[in-house]
Parts: structure tokens; sequence; C-alpha cells
């Protein structure tokens, strides 16, 4: 929590906003300044999971009793994005929540705790029977800590590699950064690892596409997603309108 302010200074630094994602319960509160502070210089807030202790998909009555208090969250930090602890994900489930977007899946990642990957570099649509939904956003780089923590690795060359075979696909290109994993020291750790690979990283994206990418929040991508969706239902049912005026 204490590293926030500096990690969002970073991101503003190199012209980057981000989405900073806030554990509701649990061991440490997310101060209302804070919150304020982010929303002011045009980052993000969403709600991660409600405790991070790997309970909330125990069982279906457990979600239930959970997204209750997540929506309640939501509407209180005017927060339209959810993402699970670890990862875990049952996007049937995630219906109950009233969100835009969620960011519990991945396109590839066999080092999650659930495995199963969405096995898509872009945002899909996860519909409801009465035909409303929410847009699924997949990371689609290794997280920082499989990459840094886990895999041992002292540069930051596979996010550069994924983030280059993601573009020439046209896809979208999203990574998970945990302020406590960041030595802003840059001195590295079992725990942490030096906050310079983290920083160089993002001067290469936008050097290298800085002015064919678009830079954008989840949020501004699932609300994309979701208006083009509405267009193409909107067109698809105009063209069945005349084709059964022309038909009679």
């Amino acid at each position: 929590m204490e590293r926030c302010r500096a990690l969002a200074e970073l991101e503003m630094d190199l012209g980057f906003r981000s989405s900073f994602n806030f554990v509701p319960e649990g061991q440490y509160d997310t101060p209302a300044l804070l919150r304020s502070f982010l929303a002011d210089h045009g980052f993000e807030v969403g709600v991660h999971d409600l405790h991070h202790d790997g309970t909330l998909y125990k069982s279906k009555a457990a979600f239930t009793a959970g997204a209750s208090r997540i929506n309640d969250y939501l509407k209180r930090w005017q927060a339209v994005g959810f993402r699970s602890a670890f990862m875990f994900h049952n996007l049937e489930w995630l219906k109950e929540l009233n969100i835009l977007y969620d960011a519990s899946t991945f396109d590839t990642d066999p080092f999650e705790p659930q495995p199963d990957g969405a096995n898509t570099i872009f945002p899909f649509w996860v519909g409801r029977p009465d035909g409303s939904g929410y847009v699924e956003l997949p990371y689609t780089l290794p997280q920082d800590s499989t990459l840094f923590l886990i895999l041992q690795e002292k540069t930051n060359d596979i996010w550069k590699r994924k983030l280059d075979w993601v573009a020439r696909h046209g896809g979208l290109a999203l990574v998970n950064v945990h302020p406590d994993y960041l030595a802003f020291e840059n001195r590295a750790s079992r725990t942490e690892f030096p906050v310079e690979l983290y920083q160089e990283f993002l001067a290469y994206v936008s050097a290298q596409f800085g002015t064919d990418a678009w830079f954008a929040l989840p949020r501004d991508v699932a609300d994309f997603i979701r208006k083009s969706r509405l267009a193409i239902s909107g067109r698809a049912r105009n063209a069945g309108d005349v084709f059964a005026h022309e038909t009679l």
C-alpha cells in the first residue's frame, strides 16, 4: 500500500496510466485519499477479490455471499473492474458481479494454481441469458512474480519478446505488476525485483509502440468492446428488419 503512490508517479513520469486493484477486506485498508489521488491523476481503481485468501470460490454459496459484499465495494469505489485472488476464475459465477469487466484469466500460464488458460490474446464477451454480460480481459504477459521471483529472470527480455509477438497479432498486451514485489532501491531479494526492470520495460513500450498502440485503461478497453458489440448487434437487427420487409 505504501508503494502505490511511488509506483503511480513512476508510471506518470513515463506517460502511462494503469489500474490499481485493491483487496477490500483483510490486512490493509484502502484510504479514500489514495483512491482519490489515483482517480484525479487518470488512473483506475478496481476491486481485487474480497479477502485474498483463496476462499471466494470455495463453493457457489460462498461466492454468492462474497459477491454481495464485492458489489457493495464496486459501488462505493465507483469501480467497474474485478480481479480474483490467485487468478481463480469461474466465468459463470462472475456473472453475479455488477462489473463492466473481469481480469481473472490469462492467455496461457501453466504456473497458476488454476492453469486453464483462455487461449486468446483478445478481450472477449461473457454473456448472460438476458443479453447483458461483461468483458473478460486476459493478461497476456507473464506476471512479475512468475518472471522474476519464480523463474528468477534477471532481465525483462521475456516481457519484450511476448509484447512484440502480441503487437504483431494486434492483440491485448496486459501485464500484472505488484507494488509489494518492487524494490525501489533496486536491490533484488527473494521477494522483490529491481523496479528499474519495470521502468525500463515501460520505456521500451513507449519507444516501440508510442505512435502505433492504444494505451488505454482496462475500463476503456472493456467499454470499447461493449459498445462495438452493441453496434454490431444493432446493424444485424436492422439488416434483419430490411430483409424481413423485402421478403414480405
